[in-house]
């Protein structure tokens, strides 16, 4: 998908797939690379998801500083329905959000911290890896509700077909932590 992200500190960094009868050979992590970017993150720790159905949600997390974390995010199977709110106060597009579909042929995405992030699994058995800056700390992580009325986030499904945690399903509406969060 090409799509046009609004966020210019969002990044989509193609990767360079090299096929032949055996299958295909790619970096899937190249520091040099992304520093061509622009982004000078120095992650510290990699995460995976598998989701077995298609339609789960996951998000939308994010954690306060000084745990806030940017995330480097590829789709290793599937497809996913990936979603980011700004949430910095004194960006210009405060409180906006955009999406992008990714799947293992669309690359890779960047998001900074200081975004809100989650995505919907488009297909089964859909596997997600991503790199964080910054370690997890329980104490410091916060999200908000997918369903929140104030972004009026346009997924690609109606809510009763999305597979949710409790935990996600119990996320707060912005307005109840809007006051904590200091981007």
């Amino acid at each position: 998908m090409s799509k046009k992200i609004i966020f210019k500190d969002i990044k989509i960094i193609k990767l360079i797939e090299h096929e032949d009868s055996r299958g295909f050979f790619k970096e899937v992590y190249n520091k040099e690379l992304l520093v061509k970017y622009n982004i000078l993150a120095d992650f510290v720790q990699d995460n995976e998801s598998h989701s077995l159905k298609k339609n789960t949600l996951r998000g939308l997390h994010f954690q306060l500083i000084p745990y806030d974390q940017s995330k480097l995010i590829r789709v290793v199977s599937g497809e996913i329905y990936d979603v980011f709110i700004d949430l910095r106060k004194n960006s210009p597009s405060y409180l906006s959000y955009d999406f992008y579909k990714l799947t293992p042929e669309s690359g890779i995405l960047f998001i900074p911290s200081g975004f809100a992030h989650g995505f919907l699994t488009l297909s089964d058995n859909t596997i997600v890896n991503y790199k964080v800056d910054k370690h997890y700390n329980k104490d410091l992580e916060l999200g908000i509700r997918w369903d929140d009325p104030l972004f009026q986030i346009n997924w690609p499904i109606n809510s009763n077909e999305m597979l949710i945690s409790k935990k996600d399903y119990e996320l707060p509406f912005w307005n109840e932590i809007e006051s904590k969060v200091t981007f």
